[in-house]
């Protein structure tokens, strides 16, 4: 049968197919249409209106006004802030000491999980209980913890001798930002353990079968074989934990609430208190921007890691 008539115009089965392939198309575009206005109204806008918002004036007194535009001098009020360089580094002292401690421990966990032994499972179960709890109910208990007066930490310590008289941990200068540290690690420890769990039980026996025959004792096949086949992994973790740890916000709010004296304040909670404490919004969204801006930086960072463990 001809597809097209003696006149040459399509012929209705080829019309068919025709439009079969346009609806294709376009219903492909309609799948993803919900995804993509999703992003566009809660990703997208809110990162765009932020980042105009650092450039203008607005405050709570001309909020439903016009606000005029100031240029960059949100960002030079900003870096001349005190808060600013003591935000800068607690997150910094938070960040790093945080994703350190939650991978060597989760590390540690996760190759001892990797044994087989009577009630893994259970106690595997048992450890992801803290990943799973509530931010704001883990804040609340690690508080009572480290309460000054009725706390077991300082009844623990006081126990053992190591202590004469109660600390107030979360309300002292040096250490608070400590304690609130030693929660955020407890809470990161699981995720870490079960991410390098999976990669760990995803390695290839033979490999280490060979290294033992090969005379290699365990910190060998640790150093020669674990460590570079989980290399992809780890990068996914840090970035990942540098990401999360980073823009903490309800566990120190919690737990100390930035203080005292700033003593505990990072990015986010200056962020926070600026736009709904001191009511600068473009002040606050001069913080996000920033915060946003370096979150992209290492983001380009790890994927350039990436990139360049693909080649190997």
């Amino acid at each position: 049968m001809d597809i097209q008539t003696s006149a040459g115009a399509p012929s209705k089965s080829a019309r068919t197919v025709a439009g079969r392939r346009s609806w294709g198309t376009w219903g492909n575009y309609l799948f993803i249409a919900p995804g993509v206005l999703f992003m566009i109204c809660f990703l997208v806008f809110p990162i765009v209106y932020n980042l105009l918002l650092s450039f203008q004036n607005v405050t709570l007194m001309n909020l439903k006004g016009e606000h005029e535009f100031v240029g960059w001098s949100n960002y030079a009020a900003m870096f001349k802030d005190e808060v600013f360089r003591i935000s800068f580094k607690n997150s910094a002292v938070f960040t790093v000491g945080s994703i350190v401690f939650q991978f060597c421990i989760g590390f540690a966990f996760a190759l001892f999980f990797n044994r087989q032994f009577p009630g893994r499972d259970t106690m595997r179960s048992l450890m992801l209980l803290a990943w799973m709890m509530p931010i704001v109910i883990s804040a609340t208990l690690f508080k009572w913890m480290l309460a000054g007066d009725n706390g077991i930490v300082n009844h623990l310590l006081q126990a053992i001798g190591l202590l004469d008289h109660p600390k107030f941990w979360l309300t002292e200068e040096h250490t608070a930002l400590a304690g609130t540290m030693v929660a955020n690690i407890w809470i990161g420890i699981p995720f870490n353990m079960v991410i390098l769990l999976s990669g760990l039980q995803a390695l290839p026996g033979h490999l280490y079968e060979a290294a033992k025959i090969d005379g290699a004792g365990r910190f060998r096949q640790f150093a020669n074989i674990t460590l570079p086949l989980l290399r992809p992994t780890i990068l996914v973790l840090l970035m990942l934990g540098v990401i999360y740890t980073f823009k903490v916000f309800d566990l120190i709010f919690i737990m100390t609430g930035g203080g005292p004296v700033n003593a505990s304040t990072v990015f986010p909670l200056y962020a926070y208190r600026l736009s709904f404490t001191n009511f600068d919004f473009s002040l606050g969204a001069t913080v996000a921007s920033f915060m946003f801006m370096l979150l992209f930086v290492l983001a380009g960072v790890y994927l350039w890691l990436m990139r360049k463990e693909e080649q190997l």
